[in-house]
């Protein structure tokens, strides 16, 4: 019988099971259990194995480790009592605790259910007319889990008269629809479709919302119909979010739904204690908060005593926010150092902001962060300011990141997001800073800067996950938090004209033409050489040190003056991988640096943690 832990879960996948069992007595993978739960056939039992009931708000969870930034799991009583009060009230689920009596739920009668045969169910007949008459434009298809929209693409395929393209998060995801589609499947994935010039008459996204909008965007404008499928709610995120923003810029908009379950009967026991365990059904927006706007915090705690208000916050953000998984769920209930406000109005949650400490690293971390010795757990923007920055004590700094906002649709352009960020402000008084890391647009941008935030970091690459380049601001409240905004902004006005042709995205502030190596350069420029920063991270300082050096160093000006890649330059250079490319590159900043000045080299060498001891 197969057996796997919940980290390799993902395997089974697209198969299905005659019953199952969970075993949560180490800890509970909540994105696990909603996935092995949606690999079981109609009728089947799904068996949660508890920790002992009576004690299991106190007792460590393994999973924690893989959310909270802890270094040992910790207890998690807010999900551990809602859990245990979800299940007890659900008149169809088994609750049999040891020791205690067994007792046979009555279960109501349940007319004859017939599984789907692979022909196209009644909802899905429908689509597939409309869309087989369909003009040019965009449709999407958006349902639940379960309900055939994977096999409705698929079905699509096989019998349209056309060609089509398939691409999706990831090829594994696709399996049902290319089983329907048969020998017509064809799959690229994003980044390959989008680098190719492929084209067809149709172009089929599934599970869209997993795909960063600006590269949907691109790609969506290149095919003259264009079929999007995304689920509402699940445990690998929302596709609500995704129907309001992406596709509200297309006007003449084919929507379609997909409501009856295809592969268990409607109002499935086990479809809804899962949903209703996980808090699977999102804000659907269908009505408005009305009235004044009042902001105020509240804490974990209230998932105990008043559970319909984070429950409705979270609802909020997880309709707004595609990736809004279970992991959050769990993250929001225990973790520590997390921070809540919610702008309501006549009793309805209006918008929602989540806030997580940062920072506050010794100056001995902070040191080792930076020189790229050291990576502890969490403290994402805080860590990137040293690890990706310039001072070597920007972690020991005491911050509060964003990591989520959202305001309902029908108030949004209100200054309501705004007013959360302003409150957030007056109640981290006592921090540094608040941050925010986001994928970079435009648009985006705009919000940030209206809301006081200053622009520090740009990335160097796109993220795989959005399709953006990540940008970290900083919003400072004290005197050493203005002084490292300044800072690190300074910074990136230097760098600006080089990332800018790196990345090929303008940087969105006016960049200095200031060449000559200061103090900074020289700190950063032996980090690198003598220690493990990396080369990118460098970029600037290193462009301009081979601006002021006389030596040939070919495999730095290969790399930054050519842009030649690594594998270019290893056999050019003649040799063998990555790691030696890197050490050679090091080398060659160090002979540049000492033949500039030796007793500076030295010098910072020798305040350098480990003194520069693991030097390429």
């Amino acid at each position: 019988q197969p057996c796997c832990t919940p980290q390799a879960l993902q395997t089974l996948l697209g198969r299905e099971f005659r019953h199952a069992i969970f075993d949560a007595w180490q800890g509970f993978d909540a994105a696990a259990f909603a996935a092995l739960s949606g690999t079981l056939q109609a009728g089947s039992w799904l068996l949660l194995l508890m920790p002992p009931y009576e004690t299991w708000e106190s007792r460590p969870d393994t999973d924690s480790l893989r959310w909270s930034d802890c270094a040992q799991p910790i207890p998690t009583p807010q999900f551990a009592q809602h859990l245990k009060r979800t299940l007890s009230r659900d008149p169809q689920t088994l609750l049999w605790r040891q020791h205690q009596p067994f007792c046979w739920p009555s279960y109501p009668f349940r007319g004859r259910w017939r599984p789907a045969t692979g022909e196209p169910q009644p909802e899905q007949a429908a689509i597939l007319s409309r869309l087989r008459e369909m003009p040019p434009g965009v449709a999407t298809v958006i349902a639940p889990r379960g309900r055939g929209k994977s096999a409705l693409a698929g079905q699509f395929i096989s019998r349209m008269a056309g060609t089509a393209i398939v691409t999706a998060p990831a090829k594994t995801a696709t399996d049902i629809l290319a089983a329907f589609a048969g020998e017509r499947f064809c799959f690229m994935a994003p980044d390959a479709l989008l680098a190719s010039g492929a084209r067809a008459d149709w172009l089929v996204v599934d599970e869209a919302a997993a795909i960063p909008a600006p590269l949907l965007l691109q790609l969506v404008s290149r095919f003259p119909r264009i079929l999007l499928t995304t689920t509402v709610q699940g445990y690998e995120g929302t596709g609500r979010g995704f129907l309001l923003k992406f596709c509200a810029r297309f006007p003449q908009l084919h929507r379609f739904t997909l409501r009856q379950p295809v592969r268990w009967a409607p109002e499935c026991p086990l479809e809804n204690i899962v949903s209703e365990a996980l808090i699977f059904d999102d804000e659907a927006f269908a009505q408005a908060p009305h009235g004044a706007i009042a902001i105020s915090a509240f804490y974990q705690q209230a998932w105990v005593n008043t559970p319909a208000l984070p429950r409705a916050v979270y609802q909020l953000l997880s309709g707004a926010h595609y990736r809004t998984s279970p992991l959050d769920l769990r993250r929001m209930m225990d973790a520590p150092g997390q921070h809540f406000l919610q702008a309501t109005a006549n009793n309805r949650v209006a918008g929602a902001l989540w806030l997580v400490e940062e920072g506050g690293l010794s100056a001995e971390l902070s040191q080792a962060v930076w020189c790229g010795f050291r990576r502890p757990r969490g403290n994402l923007v805080a860590q990137s300011l040293a690890a990706h920055g310039s001072d070597p004590l920007a972690a020991t700094l005491v911050g509060r990141r964003v990591s989520r906002i959202a305001v309902h649709p029908a108030r949004q352009r209100e200054g309501i997001g705004q007013q959360l960020i302003a409150c957030a402000c007056m109640q981290a008084a006592q921090c540094d800073y608040l941050s925010v890391s986001f994928g970079y647009t435009p648009e985006l941008w705009r919000f940030w800067q209206r809301c006081g935030f200053v622009l520090v970091r740009m990335g160097n690459h796109r993220e795989a996950s959005s399709g953006c380049y990540t940008a970290m601001a900083l919003l400072p409240l004290s005197d050493a938090g203005k002084r490292l905004a300044q800072q690190e902004h300074q910074r990136l006005r230097r760098d600006a004209d080089i990332l800018t042709q790196w990345n090929g995205e303008a940087i969105p502030l006016a960049a200095l033409d200031e060449q000559a190596l200061n103090d900074e350069d020289w700190r950063e420029l032996v980090g690198f050489a003598f220690a493990h920063r990396p080369l990118l991270t460098s970029l600037g300082c290193l462009h301009r040190l081979l601006q002021y050096s006389a030596l040939p160093l070919p495999a730095l000006r290969g790399r930054l003056e050519e842009k030649a890649s690594d594998a270019e330059l290893c056999a050019r250079l003649r040799i063998s991988g990555r790691k030696a490319l890197l050490a050679l590159q090091r080398a060659q900043a160090a002979q540049a640096l000492i033949a500039l000045d030796a007793g500076r080299t030295q010098r910072l060498r020798d305040v350098m943690p480990g003194g520069g001891e693991h030097a390429g």
